[in-house]
């Protein structure tokens, strides 16, 4: 089995054995499926049989079995997403969009004044962005107690969700070992993540309650679904769940987006340009493109379809598993066994994208308009059927006006170093079950004299910062 870079090894192993992999360890079945044929037909058109999750003791001792994402599938799970549908369904969050909007104008000023942390200056946007929407919380920079926390849990779920990155999965009893226990580094790396945990799970949802208590809590998707509820504990604590799942979620996924997006701007300079071009033709030079200008700017639209394709997220999905036996072009699938999606092999698929390791937004576009006719990379990087992510929409929103708004108002490109010679990137991504571009440097430059008071103004006359 690979340890690591997991969807890079499965994709060179269906080139040899096919797009459906079968591997046992320790007698579990792990099947791989790397077509998009195969994933919508076992894990979409027969998700009533594919939509459990393993068993991941590792999860399970950080305390992340409340995650909507890793649950199991079941009566809570359902309760959990009809949750999550009501908070932020598409017309609950279409209200958010200027909060939305103001996130990435206070993420455009920060990049003037510091351009090199424009890997902070991301994390904090998104962390912002559904600090906010989610409780009404202003995060006020990058050591907030919450954004911190957030951080670190999700860095650890993302290192323990990966199917046998711990022993303890294969052998669950592991699990109460105690922490002075010879070997039990786990536990004590699960009981650090669980503190990170609870910080922003219950604190967060305290302040609102508080301020409702008070009559002193702001708009907010927590204050609106508790104002909903019956009031049992167990209504208050499938909203105290949801809420920090999403915050979580929309805090630390697209972020890999973005930075792989300037990354993208890094290595491809003409793409960037014609970008520009479309964006000053329609929005002009004396505004920021905002979600109103969707529709006008196609190239812009290819260019985050294209970044979702090139460099996912999360290449291998999260596992699902069997809850009954099966049969599948001559394979029998036995109830239980664990079924990855590679999202990565997928969505660079060959004979749906011509040269897919190559990054073109123009690929999805047919006489300067999207091209309805080419596989969309939403297809394969939020996942199937009825685990398919329910904030897909909400993330594919968040990249379009931050994508949007960089383009308008900067150039990125190489970086030079102090002899005059420019310093090369390369395509880097960290391994686990999300992942992120390798740091890397480059230039972050205002387009002209006139940008830097053109993010203030509109900071200052459309949020009233």
């Amino acid at each position: 089995m690979p340890s690591s870079y997991t969807w890079l090894e499965y994709f060179t192993w269906s080139k040899q054995y096919g797009d459906i992999i079968h591997v046992e360890v320790l007698g579990k079945h792990m099947l791989i499926l790397n077509s998009l044929e195969a994933a919508v037909e076992l894990c979409q058109k027969r998700s009533h049989a594919y939509s459990d999750r393993p068993l991941m003791a590792m999860v399970e001792l950080m305390g992340w079995d409340i995650n909507l994402g890793t649950m199991p599938y079941g009566p809570l799970w359902r309760k959990h997403r009809r949750s999550f549908h009501r908070s932020f369904g598409g017309s609950t969050i279409k209200s958010y969009v200027s909060l939305q909007t103001r996130e990435v104008r206070r993420m455009m000023r920060r990049l003037l004044s510091t351009p090199e942390d424009f890997f902070q200056h991301i994390r904090l946007t998104f962390a912002a962005t559904f600090m906010q929407v989610t409780y009404g919380i202003e995060v006020k920079g990058p050591d907030d107690r919450y954004v911190i926390a957030v951080e670190g849990g999700v860095r650890g779920f993302a290192e323990a969700a990966v199917p046998g990155a711990y022993f303890v999965d294969t052998i669950p009893i592991l699990k109460y070992l105690p922490v002075w226990f010879p070997g039990a580094t786990f536990v004590r790396k699960a009981q650090e993540w669980r503190k990170q945990l609870h910080v922003f799970l219950n604190e967060p949802f305290v302040v609102v309650k508080n301020g409702m208590a008070s009559g002193t809590a702001v708009s907010s998707v927590c204050r609106t679904a508790l104002e909903k509820v019956s009031g049992s504990g167990e209504d208050e604590f499938i909203t105290k769940n949801t809420c920090a799942m999403a915050f979580a979620a929309g805090s630390n996924t697209t972020v890999s987006t973005i930075q792989a997006f300037f990354l993208a701007m890094v290595l491809h300079p003409e793409i960037q340009t014609k970008a520009q071009e479309q964006i000053d033709n329609v929005v002009g030079r004396d505004r920021l493109p905002d979600f109103a200008d969707r529709v006008r700017l196609p190239y812009v639209e290819a260019i985050v379809k294209e970044t979702f394709r090139w460099q996912p997220v999360l290449p291998m999905g999260v596992a699902h598993q069997t809850t009954a036996d099966d049969e599948y072009k001559g394979y029998h699938i036995p109830k239980g066994a664990t079924v990855m999606v590679n999202a990565w092999s997928i969505l660079n698929d060959e004979t749906a994208y011509s040269d897919p390791f190559t990054y073109n937004p123009e690929r999805f576009l047919n006489d300067g308009q999207i091209d309805r006719n080419v596989r969309d990379p939403e297809v394969a990087a939020f996942g199937f059927g009825r685990r398919i992510c329910p904030g897909r929409h909400i993330a594919v929103d968040g990249a379009f006006i931050t994508i949007a708004s960089i383009l308008a108002a900067f150039d990125i490109s190489h970086t030079i170093d102090e002899y005059g010679n420019r310093i090369e990137v390369e395509v880097r991504m960290t391994p686990g079950l999300l992942s992120y571009p390798e740091p890397f440097k480059c230039s972050i430059q205002p387009r002209s004299g006139a940008i830097p008071s053109m993010i203030q103004q509109s900071i200052d006359g459309d949020f009233q910062d």
